[in-house]
């Protein structure tokens, strides 16, 4: 059998270090969105795999001729589009401290520092973003399998653990509400959990798109006379479409007179928390069951790394917690073993760098990082709002722009139209990327500031591609 025994640390990572560097040094300068066509990267690769061992300069010359054209470049400054999945250099730095050790972080035991940094890591957290410290915090992957975890938390509390012993006995009759514009997550996880998509109520929002408090109340009464049971209510602190805040205060009062549990999905603006004068939308914070904001979304931490609270924790574990003898440790009654916290047995080990990123920037330097990308958005709104061929579209709450190009005498349908042509003819070009929702049935195009590197010059330039092709339609 053939190896190739000339590649080694020596060899390889310098190589690595200098494509690294070379790549943040000419990030801006790459088409933001792959040009790439469909299955055209398949087509160039080889049928069948190897079977003979190739030598590390042949693989990383094909990573960079056929992979690095399909890359959709998350990480430029003139990333606009979605959310950010944000990296930085200290946490690029123990990514790869991370890969080198390949921890199994699954118990106490496979890896004690893993286990007491991440319990430190997050007590920080709570200090930072004024979460109630009787809260717990554990590191999901994402707050997708954050929100599941919950449901299915508030899923056996409601039912005396009983669905997890016996099953569903379809006395049950549960109830979720989110609002219309929650994020899809919620309905996947009511799917998952057995609840059923049916049982998922969506309610209609205010003119700012948060959830409509007054027809929650009333659908949580009706559902009561129908015999149905209010099972959770998941409240949206930054709506994907357009940043809407919930109003926790007046579902925590909801929950005074129904019982429900309350998850809060704050999964991208929670960053925002890191900012004093942004902690007025947790006010009821107290009264929620759990928690979750994603800290790779806007606070420089690679993804995955999703922070979850939740305020019982016995309940927590009583509903995930499965030891079988192999697992079994002397240590099991005095420490975290976050296996036990969640749905996957095996963990990797995230809390490493959130320490690195917390310990690099600071909370000082995180909360000017986040005020400036806030002035950046303040700065493209006044842009669009004191333009008369655009239109606004949602009150701008954080660094999230709404907005559509609307010339005159256009019907909404011929608008909507208007700006989704717009729209594929902006990330075309490759000079910026952006993406869009729906709002009220409304094309809307989307402009998100906050990328790691992101200054006032690209902002500009963002909004001079847009105005570039508008007036190409």
């Amino acid at each position: 059998m053939k190896i190739i025994m000339n590649d080694s640390v020596e060899n390889i990572f310098p190589e690595l270090q200098k494509w690294v560097s070379g790549y943040f040094a000419n990030l801006e300068n790459l088409p933001v969105k792959s040009q790439s066509k469909i299955r055209e990267i398949y087509g160039r690769l080889p049928e069948n795999p190897p079977s003979e061992g190739e030598a590390f300069g042949d693989i990383f010359r094909d990573f960079n001729d056929i992979i690095m054209p399909g890359i959709t470049h998350w990480q430029s400054p003139k990333f606009f589009a979605y959310f950010p999945a944000n990296s930085s250099l200290p946490s690029l730095a123990a990514e790869v401290l991370t890969s080198a050790m390949g921890a199994q972080c699954m118990k106490w035991e496979t890896s004690p520092a893993a286990a007491e940094l991440e319990e430190r890591v997050m007590n920080w957290l709570k200090e930072m973003l004024g979460i109630p410290a009787e809260f717990h915090g554990v590191i999901q992957d994402t707050a997708s399998t954050s929100t599941l975890a919950s449901l299915i938390t508030a899923r056996e509390y409601h039912s005396e653990f009983s669905i997890n012993r016996s099953g569903y006995s379809g006395n049950e009759k549960f109830r979720v509400y989110c609002s219309t514009e929650a994020h899809s997550s919620v309905e996947k996880a009511v799917k998952i959990t057995g609840i059923g998509r049916e049982n998922l109520v969506k309610i209609p929002v205010n003119e700012d798109y948060s959830i409509n408090t007054v027809l929650l109340d009333k659908a949580i009464q009706q559902d009561l006379n129908n015999g149905y049971r209010p099972l959770c209510v998941v409240a949206a602190l930054g709506t994907t479409g357009s940043t809407a805040i919930d109003s926790l205060e007046e579902i925590a009062e909801l929950k005074k007179k129904y019982g429900f549990w309350i998850h809060v999905d704050a999964a991208f603006l929670g960053t925002a928390f890191l900012l004093p004068e942004y902690r007025k939308y947790l006010k009821g914070i107290e009264h929620a069951d759990t928690f979750v904001f994603n800290p790779h979304k806007w606070m420089f931490t690679n993804f995955d790394c999703s922070a979850y609270f939740v305020k019982d924790k016995n309940t927590l574990l009583n509903t995930f917690e499965i030891i079988p003898e192999y697992l079994k440790t002397r240590s099991d009654n005095a420490v975290n073993n976050y296996c036990d916290w969640g749905i996957p047995l095996g963990r990797r080990f995230r809390a490493l760098k959130l320490w690195f990123v917390i310990r690099w920037y600071g909370v000082r330097g995180l909360q000017e990082k986040v005020r400036y990308h806030l002035a950046l958005a303040k700065k493209f709104h006044d842009w669009v709002s004191s333009d008369r061929e655009f239109e606004l579209l949602a009150p701008l709450t954080a660094n999230l722009v709404c907005f559509r190009y609307k010339p005159k005498d256009k019907s909404e349908d011929e608008l909507n139209i208007i700006n989704e042509q717009l729209l594929q003819r902006i990330n075309a070009s490759g000079k910026i990327y952006i993406s869009h929702t729906k709002l009220g049935g409304r094309f809307t195009l989307r402009v998100v500031i906050a990328q790691t590197e992101v200054n006032e010059s690209h902002v500009r330039e963002a909004w001079d591609t847009i105005k570039y092709f508008s007036n190409q339609i």
